[in-house]
């Protein structure tokens, strides 16, 4: 008798086991693309996977990978917003000091726009119907009327803006990475207001934001700083991987992605305004330091590329050698 209670204790604590080591993301496929250079964000407009890709952004099918054309003329990009009801796409050009406007449709170049110094990442605010734009040298945000394309304001930052989130509702927040603080723009004046630091976090990078809960989620070296957008109050600091570039939130699901260089995605439940656990880590591939989140099949996409190994004399902060033709996104989503 004791030994049949023993073997079915045993069997229960088993599953349990196994239960708590079940994964509920990984990697469904891969989309291969041939074609050499480096990368940065990726975003998805309907159908349609952006990913930007060193001279040029490719668009892919998001469900099959399949190639449906280029937008060209893009050196050095990183960013890729659309603006549906104008019909216009952006991509920030970091080697030409640009934005180019290209059409939903037709892929084609509409127009490039001048902006500040090394133009990154870049945001579409429904409330002032502009593009705002991240420049990473001049330490400015360039803000750009999208029915006219025209230039209608540069707003100082006091240091190098990475990614900007927005309420939609006249406010945007931007990760300012060498001053470890998200600045608070207001889109109706088209100023910067408040500086809010990150407390110990350094280097914020990806951001992301729960409309609902008023709660931005800022990835950091090896933490995710989650903040509160109403008055800058550092709501808690999480652990996740190493070499976060991306993060994004998925409403539906209330749950925060991060996207880590080091091989790895951080999953993190938001099971109240400041309540959050971290779920899972699934792994990915080294590289993989981007991150888009498909608001409708909940699956997410991660670009990197195979890597030649370190040389044995290779110095602190080197990094490791693109294999030519091996550029690619990972497709994760629910086991």
């Amino acid at each position: 008798m004791h030994n049949k209670i023993l073997a079915t204790l045993i069997l229960v604590v088993s599953m349990s086991m196994a239960g708590i080591a079940q994964k509920t993301y990984g990697i469904q496929k891969t989309f291969r693309i041939a074609s050499l250079g480096g990368w940065d964000y990726l975003a998805i407009n309907g159908k349609e996977l952006y990913v930007s890709h060193g001279n040029q952004v490719n668009i892919l099918d998001k469900t099959s990978g399949d190639s449906i054309g280029v937008v060209t003329n893009t050196n050095g990009v990183h960013g890729i917003a659309f603006v549906p009801q104008v019909n216009k796409g952006y991509t920030t050009n970091g080697r030409l000091n640009n934005v180019t406007v290209f059409d939903l449709t037709t892929h084609e170049v509409v127009q490039q726009i001048a902006t500040g110094q090394n133009p990154d990442a870049l945001v579409y605010d429904r409330f002032s119907k502009s593009i705002f734009v991240c420049n990473g040298r001049s330490n400015d945000l360039t803000v750009i009327d999208v029915a006219s394309n025209k230039v209608t304001a540069t707003i100082a930052l006091g240091g190098k803006p990475e990614t900007a989130v927005t309420d939609h509702a006249g406010k945007l927040y931007v990760n300012i990475e060498d001053k470890n603080e998200i600045v608070e723009v207001n889109t109706q004046t088209l100023t910067a207001k408040r500086h809010w630091p990150l407390g110990k976090a350094e280097a914020p990078t990806g951001l992301a934001f729960d409309i609902n809960t008023k709660r931005l989620f800022a990835g950091c070296e090896k933490l995710l700083v989650v903040m509160d957008a109403a008055n800058g109050t550092v709501i808690t600091q999480i652990p996740i991987g190493d070499g976060c570039d991306g993060v994004v939130f998925d409403v539906a699901t209330k749950t925060i992605f991060t996207s880590n260089g080091e091989g790895t995605m951080t999953v993190i439940k938001e099971e109240a305004a400041n309540n959050f656990k971290v779920t899972e880590t699934i792994i990915t591939k080294p590289g993989a330091r981007t991150i888009t989140l498909d608001e409708t099949t909940h699956q997410l996409y991660l670009p990197t590329a195979e890597f030649e190994p370190l040389a044995a004399d290779a110095k602190k902060g080197d990094r490791p050698k693109m294999k030519p033709g091996t550029f690619q996104v990972l497709v994760v989503g629910k086991l």
